[in-house]
């Protein structure tokens, strides 16, 4: 029997309908003293694994509703883990040619729209679920994720309040849909963790996207983590910083619960 603040925990894989097909989405949630606030784990270019689902329970145990949805659903069930003799997976530029291929090639196929209309139907389908409680939603996404985070924190602002980007990637770029051409858009508060060395967010794009932010309705709030690179955040990565990502989960919760109070 659970006794005081301790939490059990209830979690389930389901298909989640959407305009194109069924959405494998990983769903945790405290078994007690719900409900809870949703809050979505935007993957990054990997696709969603057990690493994932850990990070999920991680923010359930706290007092959420976790969803870790597979955005890849519309090209098959793909997932890429590759591991070193320590079992912990190999970083992207540590691999053969070919293998950054096979893990790249999806992501090239999953613009940031597709991201924006399945987050639609996350929405709607945690407003039918009693376990989830109504009013505002957080988020938290790594690498890709971090910018699929901006848009739909763009997209949704009634709904995306507390959000969060750990090492995000083309925050800023000539791309239609790059999400620094909506700031003005977003409400609540934006948090991003950004490695020291990132080819992806260089420290000029950290300071240009800072200085966008001050114009939007959205408290934004950064950390630049000396010595991390880019993937520093997961804990199964050959580049894990276990500093810089204790330090991104103390800011994030803090906003969570600001924004976003747990059940």
């Amino acid at each position: 029997m659970a006794t005081g603040r301790e939490r059990i925990m209830k979690e389930r894989v389901i298909d989640i309908a959407t305009r194109d097909g069924a959405m494998e989405t990983f769903i945790t949630h405290p078994e007690q003293g719900g409900p809870s606030p949703a809050v979505v784990v935007y993957m990054d270019v990997w696709g969603i694994r057990e690493e994932l689902y850990d990070v999920a329970r991680r923010i359930a145990t706290v007092g959420y509703y976790a969803m870790v949805p597979d955005f890849y659903y519309r090209q098959g069930r793909i997932r890429h883990e590759f591991r070193d003799r320590n079992n912990r997976m190999i970083s992207l530029h540590s691999l053969s040619e070919a293998d950054q291929k096979r893990v790249t090639d999806p992501l090239t196929k999953l613009p940031n729209h597709l991201v924006v209309d399945d987050t639609n139907s996350l929405i709607a389908f945690a407003g039918q679920d009693p376990q989830v409680r109504s009013g505002g939603m957080g988020s938290i996404g790594f690498c890709m994720g971090g910018r699929h985070v901006m848009c739909v924190a763009a997209a949704f602002p009634e709904h995306f309040v507390a959000s969060a980007g750990l090492h995000p990637t083309s925050l800023i770029s000539d791309r239609k849909s790059s999400p620094h051409k909506d700031v003005s858009k977003m409400r609540g508060e934006v948090y991003c963790g950004f490695a020291e060395t990132d080819p992806y967010a260089p420290l000029s794009m950290v300071a240009e996207l800072a200085a966008l932010f001050k114009a939007s309705p959205a408290k934004y709030h950064h950390e630049i983590h000396k010595g991390a690179v880019h993937g520093y955040a997961l804990p199964d990565r050959d580049i894990y910083d276990k500093r810089a990502a204790n330090r991104d989960w103390e800011l994030i919760f803090a906003m969570y619960r600001r924004q976003i109070p747990p059940g």
